[in-house]
């Protein structure tokens, strides 16, 4: 094994998984882009192919072995919510890595990790899905994340979906039609609103992370004062303060307590519409100190990595 200590962070995602390697400074000395580990779309074969590919991209980069690596995090979407599928993954990375220095966890603590280096907080999550992570005096917690068929709220997926049912009532009547109605036209390249129901569940219709990439279609109508789209995102800063809440009061904090809070995901990152509306709720909630994240989460996922041995690079 090599000398120099390396430590791997993978932060897997609907729509890309991004693999960094730190050293114990915390200088980057390589970093992998692959497709999504969400198995529940490519499956366990596709998951492993990704992870297989950006292990062997990092090594090639920085010119080392997987037994040089000092430690290794796999923040994986929907890790830790199937019994069956959750040990095959941390067998497949034990395999892909030929060693036991690596933890297996749900890729919100990514988020968390990179946004609070690791701090005591709350991390909000709002991407392809949502979820919420946070820690608090050694005790951990999570919110939402139950998936995009009855959960992910204020996700893009679910800001997507809310969007498409919209454009629906405002084509039969049941909505007066806005801008959020030629938005979806102009986007989809209707020529009938009827064949939506193609281009979306039809033969040829979208995948998870395309319809997660409809949601700035809501966006563009809010900035136009479409008030259907207004409500939307409205709903959505509801919906992740509800999350902030919630872990607020399930990891202890008093209510005065200063909550530190910060964010990861397209969402929240790109929308400053969404943003701001959540902030304006917390702010009316409790003591929130709003954080703007310190890394993005795949350099969390290295960072957590290396405090899993006690390391605290930088």
């Amino acid at each position: 094994m090599s000398e120099a200590r390396y430590f791997l962070g993978v932060d897997g995602g609907g729509t890309k998984t991004e693999f960094f390697a730190i050293d114990a400074a915390g200088v980057v000395v390589a970093r992998q882009i692959e497709g999504t580990t969400y198995h529940l779309q490519v499956g366990l074969d596709g998951a492993v192919r990704a992870l297989a590919a950006g292990i062997e991209g990092i090594c090639h980069q920085t010119g080392i072995a997987p037994a040089d690596l000092t430690y290794a995090f796999f923040g994986l979407p929907a890790f830790g919510e199937d019994s069956a599928i959750d040990p095959q993954l941390d067998t497949q990375c034990g395999r892909l890595l030929g060693h036991d220095r690596y933890r297996c966890g749900n890729d919100m603590i990514c988020g968390w990790a990179g946004s609070l280096a690791c701090a005591d907080g709350i991390n909000l999550v709002a991407g392809t899905g949502s979820i919420g992570y946070g820690e608090r005096q050694g005790k951990a917690a999570r919110v939402g994340g139950w998936g995009e068929v009855f959960s992910d709220e204020g996700s893009a997926y679910w800001i997507a979906i809310q969007g498409l049912n919209a454009f629906t009532r405002m084509s039969d009547g049941r909505l007066p039609k806005g801008a959020l109605h030629e938005a979806f036209r102009r986007r989809l390249d209707l020529d009938a609103d009827l064949d939506i129901c193609a281009k979306v569940m039809g033969e040829r219709g979208l995948e998870r992370d395309e319809i997660a990439g409809l949601a700035p279609v809501v966006a563009e109508a809010v900035a136009a004062g479409d008030p259907v789209a207004i409500a939307i995102h409205d709903a959505a800063a509801d919906e992740l303060a509800a999350m902030a809440e919630a872990l607020r009061a399930t990891l202890g904090f008093a209510a005065d307590e200063p909550v530190p809070l910060s964010w990861s995901g397209g969402v929240l990152t790109n929308d400053a519409s969404v943003r701001g509306r959540l902030e304006q709720r917390l702010r009316a909630l409790g003591p929130y100190q709003i954080v703007e994240p310190r890394h993005s989460p795949a350099y969390g996922a290295a960072l957590y990595a290396a405090h899993q041995v006690g390391e605290t690079p930088g």
